[in-house]
């Protein structure tokens, strides 16, 4: 099983990213930032991260990440250039021809989590200033395990969010 943390959409806030990855660094497998933090690209915070650009973020960062991780393939974004705030076909179209089978995203701040024609799309919201239904500042956690992923988010002060836990099962043939 593998473990790994998603987080994005911090703004500037340093402090809540540090948090987060001396709380979780020996913790979890990965931890991802998806992007619009703010931050320098070469501020030595990022060495354990995997961390794409948003729309609001300095050069230097990477528009987007494919990794392979057993038998996920994560394709790891920002969002903003497939014009989510319209709705995730764009997004999806794009995942399909990079074969993945995870899409880590940001930009909307809106926690989200859905599995669609056997890919999880997943946003753990913003950790800074959250939007839509929900508003807790947010991050996830994953479980990957051969036969489910389970998603739990938590809030800004590292407890679980109790209504916002998903398991989804893997379709046979990723088994």
């Amino acid at each position: 099983m593998k473990k790994i943390l998603v987080m994005s959409d911090s703004h500037g806030d340093y402090e809540i990213v540090k948090d987060i990855r001396d709380r979780y660094k020996d913790k979890v497998d990965l931890l991802f930032h998806n992007g619009d933090s703010e931050l320098l690209a070469t501020d030595k915070l990022w060495q354990d991260f995997l961390v794409v650009g948003g729309n609001v973020d300095f050069a230097g960062f990477k528009d987007e990440q494919l990794l392979e991780l057993g038998p996920d393939i994560i394709w790891q974004i920002h969002g903003h250039r497939y014009e989510i705030n319209f709705g995730l076909e764009q997004l999806y179209a794009a995942a399909q021809k990079k074969k993945a089978t995870i899409v880590l995203f940001g930009h909307l701040h809106r926690i989200s989590c859905k599995k669609h024609q056997g890919i999880l799309f997943l946003n753990p919201g913003s950790i800074t200033h959250p939007r839509g239904v929900i508003q807790e500042k947010s991050y996830a956690i994953l479980d990957l395990d051969e036969k489910i992923i389970k998603i739990q988010y938590y809030n800004r002060y590292h407890q679980p969010l109790k209504k916002l836990h998903f398991e989804f099962w893997r379709e046979e043939s990723q088994v």
